[in-house]
């Protein structure tokens, strides 16, 4: 799993095999079974996880007693309750393996330290930063601007590995629809 996260901070920044080889000894290997929470709301997200094998969901329970899934990650992405990583306070998401799921993890202060450290790393978290923000912006956008169909079918194009993987429950808490209207979606498609 080293290797493979070795690749995927290759794709994304160009980095010396020293540097590589120190930040990638700060990541700690860890397998968690489905259904396993990594994060419950209140807790301060001290972790981010890189994920080698499974699936990791991020989800709130808003205001009518319902999950309400933010953020899914399949293999090689990365997966945080990235307010509470960030503000040090407690977080309002879980974070939670929805598929057994070999993990590599990096907490907080040593994350930080990367960022003192080594240039490249603070290269690395301003393109993670800015893929969440146009991610996190393109989903509100959606939810405002798009009918359900029409999110449906931008989730069959832009991630139909959701759709394939997960289970219809979570595909509706993604697209923020009922689990009745996913199955009348799934038939008009």
């Amino acid at each position: 799993m080293q290797q493979q996260l070795s690749n995927y901070i290759k794709k994304k920044i160009t980095i010396s095999e020293e540097e590589l080889s120190v930040i990638l000894s700060y990541f700690k290997p860890l397998k968690q079974k489905k259904n396993d929470f990594l994060l419950e709301q209140g807790q301060v997200s001290q972790r981010t996880f890189f994920v080698g094998k499974g699936c990791l969901r991020i989800f709130f329970i808003n205001e009518e007693g319902k999950d309400a899934t933010r953020y899914i990650a399949f293999e090689d992405q990365f997966a945080t309750a990235l307010v509470s990583f960030i503000t040090e306070l407690p977080s309002t998401e879980f974070i939670q393996a929805i598929e057994p799921s070999e993990l590599l993890y990096i907490n907080h202060q040593d994350f930080r330290h990367l960022m003192e450290t080594i240039p490249q790393w603070n290269q690395f978290y301003c393109k993670y930063l800015e893929k969440a923000y146009v991610n996190n912006t393109n989903r509100l956008m959606s939810f405002t601007t798009l009918s359900a169909l029409e999110r449906y079918n931008q989730l069959l194009k832009v991630n139909p590995t959701v759709v394939k993987r997960l289970p219809n429950k979570i595909v509706a808490s993604y697209i923020n629809v009922s689990q009745e209207t996913l199955s009348r979606l799934k038939s008009k498609s």
